[in-house]
């Protein structure tokens, strides 16, 4: 059966660093795009960051361009997103998700899912 775990999250103060981190089994992780969605209490899941299938092309939304760096180690079936200059308002909870078909900033486009990380950032 497929599965996602995410880890890495955590409490930081504004201006730190968290890498979270994506594991994958079940499927064939070279073939997938893989994504991280975010979503903050109160507010819609929304797109973070992604990574296509050769790892060779990445994108963000806005508000992380430039803190946030997605990469993928296809031997470890992993995905990772380096977030650094951590501000509060990225207080969230941060799935992976992987789509077949490629990279897609909606989340009803998404085919797998994980359960989520947390990741709080204080001022």
């Amino acid at each position: 059966q497929v599965q996602l775990v995410e880890s890495g999250g955590g409490l930081v103060q504004a201006g730190g660093s968290l890498r979270l981190s994506c594991a994958a089994s079940g499927l064939t992780f070279a073939r997938y795009a893989w994504h991280w969605f975010r979503q903050a209490p109160g507010k819609e899941r929304e797109f973070v960051a992604a990574i296509n299938r050769s790892g060779g092309s990445t994108s963000y939304r806005d508000s992380v361009e430039g803190r946030f760096t997605v990469s993928r180690d296809n031997d470890k079936n992993t995905v990772y997103l380096q977030m650094n200059t951590l501000r509060p308002e990225d207080t969230a909870v941060y799935y992976c998700a992987a789509d077949l078909r490629g990279v897609f900033m909606t989340s009803y486009a998404m085919t797998y899912w994980g359960k989520g990380t947390l990741v709080t950032v204080s001022s």
